[in-house]
């Protein structure tokens, strides 16, 4: 529950990303009835579809914020109790959804993303450090429902917004989910170890109790790591850190660069469909190989970095002289993309899991935290030029 609540905002909002970019309310226009929106133009000079803006700045958007918390995590965040990062975070998704939903101009979206960007990145930094409290198996649960979230929140914008309800009403019915979030935590979340170890019944009684009826878990075992242990134990990770670094900016090249940019104009779907659909089909994919620990383990992750790279070199190529024939060639690449990064970041955490000692696994996690949102960040800046250079192309 927590891993999808944590993450559903930030996959909505990239789910809304053609339409957030697509289209803004009419100037002067006070109904109180949402008259729907009207799209900005696009350039009609290109061979592509393009919007006036990429929707990678709707990926930079949702991931800068979230870059720049995982960066100082480690050098101060584990300072801060647990329950107030996890308050903050859950105001936060509940903030986009409402900023987004009543935004009349594009520069307004983006606030509501950078929000949903604070809550997802503030979120993931704290839940995975809560993690090293917790016995190994949590880290697989983790990620089944930060793939789970993937998939119900592009399935559930997709579904929505191909049903009749309009982006602004989509976006409100989704404000159960952040309410969800804080009851996981407060009121489901047990306590990581017994209260009273007199006995084992009354252990077996304070384990099961909820966090808001014990005192507030601070870090224990990494938060007296001096700055040098912290610099070797961050070295011994970049053997996993830049493996799921490659993963991440190449999947996300793909999604927020060449997304938009592969459009098939032979289909009853129109672009913004077929946008939605390719979230959906990636989100899918992540989501099967996020709870796929206990069947299938892989502990050389450069082998997924290097086939997600492939992945990344044909959907190119397909964007430049379109050999694909059919979207549907492009729907099976896109759910082994998924597939792919799913797999590399359960597989990363649960390796760092395995081979960290206690007193420095807290810091581990939270410094490897940092790989995908790197290499997301990095993928989002290049696909902006990209995007300007192939839209003005005659």
């Amino acid at each position: 529950l927590l891993g999808l609540c944590n993450n559903f905002s930030y996959v909505v909002m990239l789910s809304a990303a053609h339409d957030i970019l697509s289209h803004e309310k009419a100037p002067g226009n006070q109904s109180h009835v949402d008259p729907g929106p009207a799209p900005i133009p696009h350039n009609s000079s290109s061979r592509f579809d393009c919007n006036s803006v990429s929707t990678a700045a709707v990926l930079l958007a949702d991931i800068l914020p979230t870059f720049i918390i995982k960066l100082l995590a480690p050098l101060g965040l584990h300072l801060l109790p647990y329950s107030p990062r996890v308050l903050v975070s859950g105001l936060c998704a509940a903030g986009s959804f409402v900023l987004v939903a009543f935004s009349r101009s594009v520069g307004t979206s983006l606030c509501g993303v950078v929000l949903a960007s604070i809550s997802s990145g503030l979120g993931e930094v704290t839940f995975l450090s809560l993690t090293a409290f917790y016995p190994r198996a949590v880290i697989s649960w983790w990620s089944s429902g930060t793939g789970g979230a993937g998939l119900l929140g592009a399935l559930s914008y997709l579904g929505l917004t191909q049903a009749g309800l309009s982006p602004r009403h989509t976006l409100l019915s989704m404000l159960g989910i952040p309410v969800l979030l804080l009851a996981s935590y407060f009121f489901l979340l047990t306590s990581p170890e017994p209260q009273d170890p007199g006995g084992e019944e009354e252990a077996e009684t304070a384990a099961r109790q909820p966090l808001i009826g014990t005192p507030e878990l601070k870090p224990g075992s990494s938060s007296g790591l001096s700055l040098q242990e912290r610099w070797t134990v961050f070295k011994g990770l970049l053997r996993y850190i830049i493996p799921l670094v490659l993963v991440y900016f190449a999947e996300y090249f793909i999604n927020q660069g060449l997304f938009e940019l592969l459009f098939f104009r032979n289909t009853s779907l129109s672009h913004a469909q077929q946008y939605r659909w390719y979230q959906m089909l990636y989100q899918a994919g992540v989501f099967a190989s996020r709870s796929s620990l206990h069947c299938c383990h892989v502990r050389h992750t450069w082998a997924l970095a290097a086939l997600q790279c492939l992945n990344l070199g044909v959907l190119l190529l397909d964007m430049w002289f379109s050999f694909l024939p059919s979207i549907y060639l492009v729907f099976l690449i896109i759910l082994y993309e998924g597939l792919l990064g799913g797999a590399a970041y359960v597989n990363t955490f649960h390796n760092i899991a395995l081979e960290t000692s206690d007193e420095h696994r807290e810091f581990a996690m939270a410094a490897a935290c940092i790989s995908d949102t790197l290499g997301i960040s990095l993928s989002g800046l290049l696909a902006l030029p990209l995007h300007d250079f192939l839209c003005h192309l005659s």
